[in-house]
């Protein structure tokens, strides 16, 4: 998918960098994608820099294409941590 947006370009500059300094971004499973209207949110989890996170991704689109992008990326505590 080509991302043209300069507002989601910067997200593609910052994962490269990332990519140069060593940094792992890898999504292993993804949960959920919602969308209303011209918003779409992804709920996934993975790696990030080592630990074993959650990843929530909210993208606004216009005319089919990705303009605008939101994260939240948070750490997963492990199992027999878990209060629920």
């Amino acid at each position: 998918m080509h991302i043209i947006n300069k507002k989601v370009s910067g997200l593609l500059k910052g994962l490269e960098k990332m990519a140069k300094n060593g940094q792992e971004m890898k999504f292993t499973r993804n949960h959920m994608i919602l969308n209303e209207r011209n918003f779409v949110l992804s709920v996934s989890e993975g790696r990030y820099s080592g630990d074993y996170v959650s990843f929530y991704d909210l993208f606004r689109m216009e005319n089919g294409k990705f303009v605008e992008h939101w994260d939240v990326i948070e750490p997963i505590k492990p199992l027999e941590e878990w209060k629920n």
